[in-house]
């Protein structure tokens, strides 16, 4: 891995060193979910200070539905005010998100109210340190970009239900310089059986097929960055979303690990120029079974041509 190291001043917002392109960005992204119901949740923020706004918000969806206007939840607000008395190291936000540090670096406790709709009382403790997410012809630019699994434990009240979440999942820090326009395709998929294996990858999909760029895999407890492996995905015919993926990863100690995933449940989330079909996925990880994520992630245009070559 590389060796810039997220630190506790990492915690904080970054807007001092970001410089004045109004595309200067700061996200912070926390996943959770629920096997046996098949649920899927993410809290997301996205902070650009140099036009003053925050964006981002909640998602929860089972296999009822993969539309956002059909899901159980989903908030997704584009232009929030920064609050101007809070840094993330502690912090309410407009969007309903709450994060508070309670170790630097590791845990945080996490938020979300949104009334009789949603609320939130999770914690995040961090079963690896934060691991730097930066190569080459990367998908994110030249921003910071740091990963982290963990453990997340705690409580959603969704519609007056309550649900008892504890689950091992991932959780994302960037910041940077990093354009509205996403004109690549690309895939970023999560995979944990137990605190000590699991996998990052992340594809670039070209017309010679779907190589891994890079991520790590975790073994014995260590994580090894990724030296190549290839994506292959099944769809559904009706919607397009990805319904089988088989993973061939190779780490850069010769290392190799199959994973082979069956999405159960998915959302479909419009982020700016491009398309991120969220999917819940159930992994065999070399005879272990794993949880995690696949966001598959499309430029509109390159969706809708693909939608519409189905269709004939």
């Amino acid at each position: 891995m590389t060796e810039r190291k997220f630190t506790a001043r990492d915690d904080g917002f970054h807007f001092a060193e970001m410089g004045e392109d109004w595309w200067a960005t700061e996200t912070a992204w926390f996943s959770f979910h629920h096997p046996e119901r098949r649920l899927g949740g993410w809290f997301y923020t996205m902070a650009r200070p140099n036009i003053g706004t925050i964006a981002g918000g909640a998602w929860i969806w089972d296999d009822s539905a993969h539309l956002p206007w059909e899901a159980l939840y989903s908030a997704n607000y584009s232009a929030l005010p920064i609050p101007t008395d809070q840094d993330f190291t502690d912090i309410t936000l407009p969007t309903g998100v709450s994060v508070k540090v309670l170790e630097p670096c590791m845990s945080y406790a996490l938020g979300y109210d949104d009334g009789e709709r949603l609320r939130a009382d999770l914690r995040f403790d961090g079963v690896t340190p934060p691991e730097a997410l930066t190569a080459a012809g990367s998908t994110f630019g030249s921003a910071h970009h740091f990963d982290q699994f963990g453990r997340v434990s705690g409580e959603i009240v969704l519609h007056g239900e309550r649900i008892a979440i504890d689950c091992l999942a991932m959780r994302d820090r960037t910041w940077g310089r990093r354009p509205e326009n996403r004109p690549r395709q690309a895939a970023y998929i999560t995979g944990m059986a137990n605190p000590a294996s699991g996998f990052l990858a992340v594809t670039n999909v070209r017309t010679e097929g779907d190589h891994v760029a890079y991520g790590f895999l975790r073994t014995e407890g260590r994580n090894i960055g990724l030296a190549g492996g290839e994506r292959k995905v099944e769809r559904n015919p009706d919607t397009d979303i990805t319904r089988r993926i088989e993973l061939q990863l190779v780490d850069q100690e010769g290392r190799k690990a199959t994973a082979v995933g069956e999405p159960v449940s998915s959302i479909v989330i419009n982020r700016h120029t491009f398309i991120d079909i969220n999917s819940l996925v159930r992994w065999d990880l070399d005879g272990e079974t794993a949880w995690g994520e696949e966001q598959d992630m499309w430029p509109m245009h390159r969706f809708a041509a693909m939608r519409r070559a189905m269709r004939g």
